[in-house]
């Protein structure tokens, strides 16, 4: 489906009966986006719990602690997760960055994710951190991130990657953002070894002022979903007054309206959240990346479920049907068969 009516669009955020029903009965107190500095404490005990029951990891999968240098010198972390035993056919390369609205979380957020990678594929994942807002405003998290990114590129040799073998960039939220701004620096700075993918999963790529006339008409998302569960539009507020981003910079912040255009991109996998704020913004950038300008995607919608369902209510049956899509997509970027043996589909609470 093309998702280019307006009854289409607007049928994906009716929410999903089982979260309705989970919801009615929690009665959970609503969140409070006044104090930013509260809510990134709670986040903080609430991922650190999601570590504790994701555990340790598999002995598949060997992690280790890294740091990468930004321009100004400053070292930053970023986990490496590796298979024990390395595939015979040689192991691709991904690269994640979390999300959390450019002020919160960590690359832990990103750990099942690159677990399951390894795991399926055979892959070495890096998971970056980035400096946060409010402390490092915009454009710290793009300009960290792409430091990263041409670090990995000059280091993949060394940890066992062959990015020959595919080179993927991916991030969830304001890293998908991250992902879908880098894949156009790759492209015009000529990173080598090139990008060969990227997957962008429930991204911010279009403020919503700056949505342009052509595509006003399929932009409903942001009212419609206004008051969403985890991901309201006050929420979005919250991390933009700490972010402070250029709108109008579409090469570090809203790559949807970059000067250059969408050329030359690498193939892009998406997937998007029907109750949440950002899904029309996605929704409309796959159709331009793909009818415009050519680009080949693949793109899955879970209707009814808000931003991040997964990593928020990891019971549902939509969160399970994301971690094994997530592994089908990333099967499809790379061009590799997917190993669901030791996959694990049951979705652990992570911060997004």
């Amino acid at each position: 489906m093309s998702y280019t009516d307006k009854e289409s669009l607007l049928a994906l955020g009716q929410m999903d009966p089982e979260l309705k029903a989970f919801l009615e009965k929690a009665n959970l107190p609503p969140p409070d986006y006044s104090s930013l500095d509260d809510f990134k404490a709670m986040v903080d005990k609430r991922n650190a719990d999601a570590m504790k029951i994701l555990g340790e990891p598999p002995p598949e999968v060997k992690q280790t602690e890294l740091q990468y240098p930004a321009e100004d010198g400053t070292k930053l972390r970023a986990k490496l997760y590796q298979p024990a035993n390395p595939p015979k056919n040689g192991s691709p390369l991904i690269v994640m960055y979390h999300g959390g609205g450019f002020c919160i979380g960590a690359p832990e957020g990103e750990e099942q994710t690159c677990r399951n990678f390894v795991q399926a594929f055979g892959a070495v994942c890096i998971s970056a951190s980035y400096r946060l807002a409010p402390q490092f405003k915009f454009p710290y998290a793009p300009k960290d991130s792409w430091d990263c990114l041409k670090w990995a590129a000059a280091n993949a040799k060394s940890w066992g990657a062959d990015p020959s073998l595919g080179f993927v960039i991916g991030g969830t939220s304001a890293g998908g953002n991250i992902t879908a701004v880098l894949a156009h620096v790759a492209r015009d700075e000529k990173l080598s070894p090139p990008l060969t993918g990227q997957y962008l999963a429930i991204p911010a790529v279009l403020p919503d002022k700056k949505v342009p006339k052509a595509y006003q008409q399929y932009f409903l998302s942001y009212e419609q979903n206004r008051n969403a569960p985890v991901l309201p539009v006050a929420a979005i507020d919250m991390f933009m007054r700490g972010y402070e981003p250029d709108e109008d910079d579409g090469v570090w912040y809203a790559p949807f309206n970059h000067p250059k255009g969408h050329k030359d991109l690498p193939p892009a996998l998406f997937q998007i959240d029907g109750m949440d704020p950002l899904r029309d913004e996605a929704i409309i950038y796959e159709r331009v990346l793909r009818e415009e300008n050519g680009i080949k995607t693949k793109m899955y919608i879970y209707p009814g479920e808000p931003h991040g369902h997964w990593g928020f209510f990891p019971f549902l049956e939509a969160s399970q049907k994301f971690r094994r899509e997530q592994v089908e997509g990333m099967s499809w970027l790379l061009g590799r068969e997917a190993d669901f043996s030791k996959v694990i589909t049951k979705a652990v609470a992570a911060g997004v």
